[in-house]
């Protein structure tokens, strides 16, 4: 028996049931492309930086210069003895303050005192000997003349007087030298100082070429500093003339600056310069002098001397900080009414505390970043911060 085939009556639910879900799944793969295929929302641009500005100021500033020193005794006295023997006695307390002809050491006086009183035996013995000869003389001068002996004879007495005059000065200088030998063997200070440890002992055999201490002055003591040829040059330049370099030299006020980087309380003044540049270093070695009332400083400390070398009228500052350098060219952010930035370079003079002189590439008024230098580039819009007013020019 042959089935009977479905009508189309029969068929027709299950099309529209078919339908129905092909559309629902058309709708849902068209929202899952247009979602993936949505346009992403653009995101909101960065707020300018914030930057600190400082004004470019215009102003006279005093010009410091620096420069390392050494101190040393204003007087450095190298005690040495004038004669040569055994040290018996040191008389002095190392380091402690002596003064002039304070006797510091001591040699064996006796080989001295010997020699003195042989020189005052054959003073004696040639005393005698002009004695014999004035005698002579007196007695033969009436008889020579008399014609009573030959007048040769009288000469020969004359000429023999003489000579024992002579040997009576000779003797009293012998005699004065072995007395100043024999002061010598107190070995005294020629200056009043602080001493030095002593370099030898007691026992030993010393002589001229021998050190026994130094003795230095130190108040005030000296405070010596190279300058170059060019800074000198400068100096000279600002002050053609001998009377107006020397006016200069008496006018400066030199600060000492302490190897733990303290400042000496007290003041200094300009001593001397040599006479000469250095060949080998192109510089010359000036010094000035501190007072020095405790003897705190002491020779062959370091430390740096600072003076205010002219004063530069009309200096353009900025402060130092708002300075960057690359490979030995300088450049600063200046920041223009619109707020944006413009890189510049610039050529820099001095320092001067924590300000910098600019010799050209920025005008007094302009506005240059002082914080914040690395936020920005060439044509960067800034937020300006109101920041703390720059140091003041000049000071240290």
């Amino acid at each position: 028996m042959i089935a009977a085939r479905p009508s189309i009556a029969d068929a027709s639910p299950l099309r529209d049931v078919g339908s129905a879900l092909l559309g629902v799944l058309c709708v849902v793969v068209c929202l899952l492309f247009l979602s993936g295929c949505g346009s992403k929302p653009v995101a909101a641009a960065p707020p300018p930086p914030s930057v600190q500005v400082a004004p470019v100021v215009q102003q006279d500033v005093p010009v410091y210069h620096e420069w390392i020193a050494t101190l040393d005794g204003y007087t450095n006295a190298v005690i040495q003895p004038q004669v040569s023997g055994y040290l018996i006695q040191q008389n002095y307390r190392e380091g402690a303050v002596v003064g002039k002809n304070d006797v510091l050491f001591k040699i064996d006086p006796r080989p001295f005192q010997a020699i003195v009183d042989r020189a005052k035996a054959q003073l004696a013995q040639a005393q005698a000997q002009l004695g014999k000869a004035q005698l002579d003389v007196q007695r033969d001068t009436p008889l020579a003349a008399e014609k009573a002996i030959a007048q040769s004879q009288l000469d020969n007495e004359n000429q023999a007087k003489l000579a024992a005059e002579a040997m009576v000065q000779a003797d009293k200088a012998a005699i004065e030298q072995a007395e100043i030998n024999l002061e010598f063997t107190d070995v005294r200070s020629l200056i009043h100082g602080v001493s030095g440890i002593a370099t030898t002992q007691v026992g030993n055999l010393v002589g001229p070429q021998t050190v026994l201490t130094t003795v230095s002055q130190l108040d005030p003591i000296k405070a010596y500093f190279v300058v170059n040829e060019q800074q000198y040059l400068a100096f000279v330049q600002r002050n053609p003339t001998q009377a107006l370099r020397e006016r200069t030299e008496n006018q400066l006020q030199l600060e000492l600056i302490l190897a733990d980087g303290s400042t000496y309380p007290l003041k200094g003044k300009f001593f001397a310069a040599d006479r000469q540049v250095d060949p080998q270093t192109g510089a010359i070695r000036l010094a000035g002098v501190f007072p020095n009332p405790d003897n705190a400083l002491r020779p062959g400390q370091y430390g740096r001397v600072r003076f205010v070398s002219y004063i530069r009228k009309g200096a353009v500052l900025v402060p130092q900080k708002a300075v960057t350098e690359l490979q030995g060219l300088y450049q600063v952010a200046v920041v223009g009414s619109d707020n944006k930035v413009n890189i510049r370079s610039v050529h820099m003079g001095e320092r001067n505390g924590q300000m910098w002189i600019v010799e050209d590439g920025v005008k007094p008024g302009e506005q240059v970043v002082a914080e914040g230098v690395q936020k920005v580039r060439e044509g960067t819009t800034v937020k300006l911060v109101q920041g703390a007013t720059p140091a003041t020019a000049g000071a240290r």
